[in-house]
């Protein structure tokens, strides 16, 4: 395999190569093969990953040859945590296979996804981000069946080690797609971290509100199947409830995408925050019959679904005040925040639904014992769009 450079900043070129014997940005086979590859790889290896995906973006970033390897050898400790796992007899076991292996693996498979995004598109790079995440999305419509159905016809363990080997057929001839766009010389010495960011007002902001957004934004796909079912719906009729937010999704993150390429990130995150919020509150608590919640799925997948296609305008808005941050840095920092978002909504959830509050005494899904749960989600989601109010009170410029 050929060396090469990767750049973050601003996509300089490196000494000795000429611009026009570089593949070109936001077009041509090159940057599209590797959207492709990246929106599989989305779709493929997307899990419990958020918390590692910081620590593997400074890695590679401390150790810019690594970023050639670690899609290889993050997949195949994913593929391989996989399969371990259909041996597992235990909690402990499980815990460490496709917890802690597989959050490995698939965090150093795709943090070069991000990292050389950068490369590869500049003037479309929010709508490149868009497509990739639209993988998530996809996977959410079409796993589930695929799953249920090996579950139900031969047991974990067959369905384990099924999955291990389709994501090596599938996922495994994309990975030489997953490249750099810039040559890389040997001598090449990575600049210094810059982590000032952190402690900027303007990061802290939009960290807070994607956190708290988290924190609400998973609890619909957890809980809308189950109170489907408390409506009268059958297994799939309550699985469709995913499906069509899961589809909504990849939608959604797409129109996000290119949005975040000719708006301000408050913009796009006040669509974002309206959308979902108005969603919860005026669609799920109200819905006591499928149809409507059925709208309320569509409507939530393409509004709070879309949330984390607002981040590249985000890392937009950083770099303004420090230009010499890594992207990828503070990309794995926002997924970090998410993933903590996303841990602490577990048990809060269960608390919000222990005591069957407000049951019989509220009216519509208010009242159904799940209103506290759409009460905590939709003030969630209002809470997510922290920046805009910042941005209005003048302190974000």
């Amino acid at each position: 395999m050929e060396d090469f450079e990767v750049s973050s900043q601003d996509g300089l070129s490196i000494s000795n190569h000429h611009e026009d014997n570089l593949p070109p940005v936001d077009r041509g086979k090159g940057a599209y093969l590797f959207l492709t590859a990246c929106f599989m790889l989305e779709a493929l290896i997307w899990g419990m990953l958020s918390l590692f995906l910081g620590m593997s973006f400074i890695l590679l970033q401390a150790f810019p040859r690594m970023k050639l390897w670690a899609a290889p050898i993050g997949f195949l400790i994913m593929c391989l945590a996989i399969a371990m796992s259909s041996f597992a007899t235990n909690t402990g076991q499980l815990i460490v296979s496709q917890g802690v292996a597989y959050g490995i693996g698939a965090s150093l498979a795709y943090a070069p996804t991000i990292i050389f995004m950068d490369e590869w598109f500049v003037q479309r790079k929010g709508l490149a981000f868009g497509i990739m995440w639209a993988g998530t999305g996809l996977s959410g419509v079409i796993l589930p069946i695929v799953m249920q159905w090996l579950l139900n016809t031969y047991g974990h363990e067959t369905a384990l080690r099924v999955w291990a080997i389709v994501l090596v057929i599938m996922g495994g001839p994309l990975l030489f797609y997953v490249r750099p766009r810039l040559p890389i010389s040997r001598s090449s010495r990575t600049r210094p971290f810059d982590f000032r960011f952190l402690w900027d007002a303007t990061f802290l902001i939009y960290e807070t509100g994607n956190i708290l957004e988290a924190m609400g934004y998973f609890l619909p796909t957890i809980y809308l199947p189950t109170y489907a079912r408390s409506l009268g719906a059958n297994n799939l009729q309550a699985t469709l409830t995913v499906m069509l937010f899961n589809l909504a999704s990849v939608f959604g993150c797409v129109i996000m995408g290119s949005m975040v390429d000719r708006y301000h990130a408050t913009t796009c995150i006040l669509l974002s925050t309206v959308g979902s919020t108005i969603a919860v509150f005026l669609i799920w608590g109200f819905s006591v019959s499928l149809a409507p919640l059925y709208i309320f799925c569509v409507f939530y997948g393409l509004f709070a679904g879309s949330f984390t296609s607002t981040w590249p305008a985000v890392v937009n808005e950083i770099r303004k005040k420090s230009p010499y941050v890594e992207p990828s840095i503070v990309f794995g920092v926002l997924s970090t925040g998410r993933g903590i978002g996303n841990i602490v909504s577990g048990p809060l959830s269960e608390a919000l639904l222990d005591q069957n509050a407000w049951k019989g005494i509220a009216a519509k899904a208010y009242g159904s014992g799940y209103g506290p749960l759409i009460v905590f989600t939709g003030v969630s989601a209002f809470l997510g769009g922290l920046g805009v109010v910042a941005r209005s009170s003048k302190r974000l410029s």
